[in-house]
């Protein structure tokens, strides 16, 4: 409950500080919708009125495509923004004022702030998986829509682990910006379903950065077409990845240097 209530005051402090400019909140907000219409016309192409790649229609793509909107608003609003800052923290030797305080340094630096717009996001990619639905001509089953939310928690899991995970490299290499582009980068296919890659990609794509799992899994448990099996082996293979991302960071944390050290 202390920690709920910790997440609640960052929560409201961000809000705050978005509303104190609400042209600056609404144009952010406008954007972000602009930067998806964007992001769909490369599918647009790829899909309508095309046969099904990979075996995805333009409608059953479209929920891949809803779900990666959704995790992206996730991405850019409340992971990047927090953990982006620790880099400079650790660069600078300030990460001090983390570490004094009385709770989790991982909870703290996870929680600074937050990109309130990008609620946006969320709503757009919501959005886009109703159309897909309507077009569909059906609705998920209440099952489907179940295990659609514990993938999109599994996913969300991973998200976060991996960044930790770039994050903690700080503490070794100091400076990881690259690295963090990168992975933004190679985010941006999660927009299309893992089965369209073929051979090392996809392997990639599964097993080394996850993207299945953040975007395809939970689409496909939407629409019934995943197989338990492979719904259990990626909640418990986000577990696994959440418990090694806490213990390099609980190791990462002791070659911390500070700026008095």
């Amino acid at each position: 409950m202390r920690y709920l209530s910790l997440l609640g005051l960052q929560l409201r402090k961000s809000a705050t500080l978005a509303m104190q400019y609400r042209w600056d909140f609404v144009v952010s907000g406008v954007l972000a919708l602009l930067w998806t219409v964007a992001g769909l016309v490369p599918f647009h192409v790829a899909f309508h009125g095309r046969p099904p790649v990979g075996g995805w229609t333009y409608e059953t793509a479209l929920v891949v495509v809803g779900f990666f909107t959704l995790l992206r608003g996730v991405l850019d609003g409340a992971v990047n923004p927090s953990l982006l800052t620790v880099v400079q923290q650790i660069r600078e030797g300030t990460l001090d004022f983390v570490l004094l305080k009385p709770a989790d340094a991982q909870f703290l630096v996870s929680t600074t702030k937050f990109e309130v717009f990008r609620v946006f996001d969320a709503i757009a990619g919501l959005a886009l998986v109703t159309v897909a639905f309507v077009r569909l001509g059906r609705v998920p089953s209440p099952v489907g829509v179940l295990t659609a939310l514990a993938m999109l928690a599994a996913a969300t899991v991973v998200l976060y682990s991996i960044w930790i995970l770039v994050i903690a490299a700080a503490f070794w290499v100091v400076r990881v910006d690259n690295l963090a582009y990168l992975f933004d980068s190679l985010f941006d296919f999660a927009r299309w379903p893992v089965s369209v890659f073929k051979g090392v990609w996809k392997i990639v794509f599964t097993f080394v950065i996850p993207l299945g799992v953040m975007t395809t899994y939970p689409a496909e448990a939407l629409l019934g077409a995943l197989a338990g099996q492979t719904a259990v082996a990626s909640i418990v293979g986000a577990a696994l990845l959440a418990v090694m991302a806490r213990a390099v960071w609980i190791r990462a944390i002791g070659h911390y240097t500070s700026a008095s050290s």
